[in-house]
């Protein structure tokens, strides 16, 4: 692949107007500023992370969590954009020195895509056709029609990822052509898995059948290396690693802080984890620095700063080291798993104190099970009443569904892509409320 192709403003539905904009921001800020003032990333305020939304102690969100992803993407993209250009000067007349500006933007998109309450809502998603009523599906023939094995893998399979790509650039009802009118770069670089359901592993996947050939547009367009024909098989666009990594440092960091802010974690063992981090040599002006810094919580930030400094420069590190087999395709790896071994041995002991203190804790598993919970139920009755409109009860939800959601789609496949569309788009309150109205345990106020 070569940098050149693969950093492109074109921008999906608009390829037509394709010219150089008359203005000082760059195409790939105007992707930044069309995400953030959309109503899908303003939903993410209300979109657990890991943690119940706050009561009295603030966490994270999954907006505030993509705003951080944000910021650290651009460090990473600009440092590796410096650093390209220092070894191959004629790349500055290039789109290279805007690596920092995509890989934030789609760094801001990730998450769009995941529905309400956390990983527990994609779970909930994929089990109710996988193992659930709506299993009941998968050979059931509707109004002639059967889901072909490649929309059914979509759903057993369902993926914020995927999701997301979906988001931005299917053209929902009332909007306009290529849904955001995202760049190509951009939307390319959200794809962390960029092959079809049918390759799907531990449910991870790039694109849902009905964006397949959008997919396939977009990367001709930038030269992506195409693996399989069939199944649909991508080598990751390179910036992918940088929008990952950035991932993987903030939501490993602030996890951990937010569980010492939720006293899951004592002071000492958030100190010791993020101290582990630190080399040597370093130790001794972290430890000066921690003695004029006295508020307990500032310390912790402090420390947490000092190592995601210490994360990103390892991570751009190993992507210039990689950089030729990333553009070849066959880098196999993760950056944070390809670090020097100091930061890679404290990342994995933190990601083991994570799953035993954190992820396992009385609070997440009992937001994790109410979601579930929420979901299947909303679930359940949606894809009845896209199954069975002419019933009364039926055609009462169906009209509850906005009308940028094709739910009356004259095929089932997207009846049911509709649904989803609906039930991930929702914050976990509007969720919660919506799912309390249905049981009739809530009326609306009079």
């Amino acid at each position: 692949m070569d940098w050149k192709t693969l950093l492109s403003t074109k921008r999906l539905g608009m390829e037509e107007f394709h010219k150089k904009q008359e203005e000082n921001r760059s195409e790939f800020q105007r992707d930044y500023d069309r995400l953030i003032f959309s109503t899908p990333f303003r939903r993410l305020q209300n979109k657990t992370q890991v943690f119940p939304l706050p009561g009295s102690i603030f966490v994270h969100n999954r907006l505030t969590h993509s705003l951080e992803v944000s910021s650290v993407g651009r460090s990473l993209g600009s440092d590796v954009a410096k650093a390209i250009i220092i070894r191959e000067p004629e790349l500055q007349q290039t789109l290279l020195p805007e690596i920092g500006s995509i890989v934030s933007a789609a760094c801001l998109a990730h998450d769009m895509g995941n529905p309400p309450f956390g990983h527990s809502g994609e779970r909930a998603i994929s089990s109710f056709f996988s193992e659930g009523s709506g299993l009941a599906l998968k050979d059931k023939q509707l109004d002639g029609e059967r889901l072909t094995e490649s929309q059914w893998n979509d759903f057993i399979h369902f993926e914020g990822n995927a999701n997301a790509f979906r988001l931005l650039s299917h053209q929902f009802k009332g909007r306009r052509k290529g849904g955001f009118a995202m760049t190509y770069t951009t939307l390319a670089s959200i794809v962390k898995y960029p092959f079809s359901s049918k390759l799907a592993t531990k449910s991870k996947f790039g694109f849902f059948e009905s964006e397949k050939e959008t997919f396939i547009k977009i990367a001709a367009e930038l030269g992506m290396i195409r693996k399989k024909e069939e199944p649909l098989e991508y080598v990751r666009h390179p910036l992918v690693y940088l929008v990952e990594a950035a991932d993987d440092i903030c939501y490993q960091l602030m996890d951990i802080e937010d569980a010492h802010k939720l006293k899951l974690l004592t002071t000492e063992e958030t100190k010791e984890l993020f101290m582990s981090y630190i080399t040597p040599e370093r130790k001794t002006h972290i430890e000066k620095t921690m003695k004029i810094v006295t508020d307990i919580n500032e310390q912790i930030a402090y420390l947490r700063s000092c190592v995601i400094g210490v994360l990103v420069k390892e991570c751009v590190e190993v992507f210039l080291m990689h950089e030729k087999e990333i553009l070849e395709g066959t880098f196999k790896s993760t950056l944070i798993k390809s670090m020097s071994s100091i930061p890679n041995d404290a990342y994995k002991h933190c990601e083991e104190v994570s799953l035993r203190k954190i992820y396992r804790s009385r609070d997440v598993l009992d937001i994790e099970l109410a979601g579930f919970k929420v979901i299947t139920t909303l679930l359940e009755l949606m894809i009845k009443a896209v199954s069975t409109p002419q019933n009364a009860y039926s055609q009462l939800l169906i009209n509850r569904v906005s009308s940028q959601y094709d739910i009356n789609a004259p095929h089932l496949y997207e009846r049911i892509q509709a649904v989803l569309d609906y039930i991930s788009g929702m914050t976990d309150i509007f969720a919660l409320d919506l799912y309390r109205k249905i049981n009739g345990n809530s009326l609306p106020a009079v």
